[in-house]
């Protein structure tokens, strides 16, 4: 087997492999040979069938396995002797033409294919104890623990139905149609709802227009929806909804007590301020993680400078396009509304693209060289994770990583990224600074990169009730590599 470089420009690589005909023959008749003992065939005694017959019965089968071992196996070990990794898997190409490779397969001429793929380049590790990050932590007031515990116990109030008609902060059951030019419209239709006047869960405008009903009322309540709407047929147009008014009730008196906290499941109420302490410490120890990953990843990009693999970049940039156009397309906006144009948006995220592959690279090479792996179980509790979110979908969402390509690496990764991260905080110098939960969450992205999210290939999708406002769309400043 001849094994010859035709071309070697940057990362790109294109290997051109040639089998001689005499070979592939030496390999086919060994294959026969061994079958001959095993093949049943009538008319011939058992090991007993003449090497000529085999070869004209089995002769091109035995030859078309052949050439497919060689196009899966040599391509790796022939990288493996050059000391190279591929960026991706190696393109293979081979004749197309029918005659060629009858030839081919008739061991009358060589067999000849190439391998055309980027390499991941050499990287020289730096001192990790040249990294020197801030950590900036929360000293969590009791002020906001006791607000945070004041909203628990907001949503696990109890209502009393009441005599009279509805006021600001009353719960009202009903049920409504909504209709747009007088039309029924998806996900406006609903039987006893539940909606407390005040907590702004539906279209502006809709609750003020319940205060003073009473139970047994019809009204028909006008409102607009949002130009922001995500429904976009829905954004912007007059609506009415038909409702009937089946209770009003007034909340029952706040405390916050023992009662309250075994209401919710906790033994006590300085239980229950334990727990919610420990959220709200946990909620900022995600953003100071956040913060000093950044300051690492930084460090990192000004500390190895190299040429990514294209063909990564390509797919990584391939990946944040489609999630900033198809939020675009959700909001209605355009890049203009955004103060850019598509260009310049293009090139912005084609350099983030670059940053997320090199600095991929760079943790992959910190990560092996540490030893770190993630294991099965961590693994599995990531499924698991992602199972959750969607409830009654578990089935489909469980098949998706199971029969999906890839799908599994997508969860590795982030697991991986992150543990090397640990790896890298037990090697530096790390200096813990109090700030307050102001500072801590002053958004310190310059660059833009907060604006994209690569795409979180997820296997479905949570329906949402048109009929409430969209939530605002969390911005996190991850490099997800």
């Amino acid at each position: 087997m001849q094994v010859t470089e035709t071309l070697a420009e940057g990362l790109k690589r294109e290997i051109k492999v040639v089998v001689p005909a005499q070979e592939m023959e030496q390999k086919l008749n060994e294959r026969l040979a061994d079958a001959k003992s095993k093949v049943r065939l009538n008319g011939f005694r058992p090991g007993k069938v003449p090497m000529s017959h085999l070869k004209k019965m089995y002769g091109k089968s035995f030859m078309a396995d052949l050439v497919n071992e060689i196009i899966r196996d040599k391509p790796s070990a022939i990288l493996t002797e050059r000391g190279e990794r591929s960026a991706t898997q190696p393109e293979i190409k081979m004749t197309e033409d029918e005659e060629e490779a009858n030839e081919i397969l008739n061991a009358k001429k060589d067999f000849e294919f190439s391998v055309a793929y980027e390499v991941i380049p050499a990287i020289e590790l730096q001192d990790n104890s040249k990294l020197k990050v801030t950590r900036e932590v929360v000293d969590v007031p009791n002020e906001e623990v006791e607000e945070q515990v004041m909203r628990v116990a907001e949503n696990a109030k109890t209502y009393e139905t009441k005599k009279g008609k509805a006021a600001d902060g009353d719960r009202v059951t009903m049920d409504y149609l909504g209709k747009v030019d007088g039309e029924a419209f998806d996900g406006g239709k609903d039987e006893n709802a539940e909606l407390v006047i005040g907590s702004n869960r539906f279209i502006p405008g809709f609750e003020e227009q319940l205060v003073g009903v009473k139970a047994g009322d019809e009204k028909t309540i006008t409102v607009t929806f949002p130009e922001d709407y995500p429904a976009a047929h829905l954004a912007g147009k007059e609506a009415t909804f038909d409702v009937t008014v089946k209770d009003v009730a007034k909340a029952a008196e706040l405390k916050i007590d023992d009662e309250l906290a075994t209401k919710l499941g906790l033994e006590s109420a300085d239980k229950l301020r334990e727990v919610v302490r420990g959220q709200i410490e946990s909620q900022y120890g995600q953003m100071t993680r956040q913060k000093v990953k950044r300051q690492i990843l930084d460090q990192l990009d000004t500390l190895y400078k190299f040429d990514a693999p294209q063909t990564l970049v390509d797919a990584e940039f391939n990946n944040i396009w489609t999630q900033i156009t198809r939020d675009l397309e959700q909001s209605g906006k355009t890049f203009e509304d955004e103060d850019t144009t598509e260009e310049a948006a293009r090139e912005e995220y084609r350099k983030l693209a670059e940053r997320r592959v090199r600095l991929g690279l760079v943790l992959s090479e910190i990560g092996e060289k540490a030893g770190v792996t993630v294991s099965d179980e961590e693994m599995q509790r990531a499924v698991y994770d992602q199972i959750r979110q969607y409830p009654g979908q578990e089935k489909q969402i469980l098949e998706y990583f199971q029969k999906t390509p890839g799908a599994a690496a997508s969860l590795r990764a982030p697991i991986f990224e992150e543990k090397v991260i640990d790896h890298l905080l037990g090697e530096i110098e790390v200096t813990d600074k109090t700030v307050t939960k102001e500072e801590l969450m002053a958004d310190e992205d310059e660059d833009g990169e907060a604006k994209a999210e690569a795409a979180d290939k997820k296997p479905a999708k949570k329906k949402a009730a048109p009929k409430k406002k969209a939530a605002a769309k969390k911005d996190e400043s991850s490099d997800e590599a």
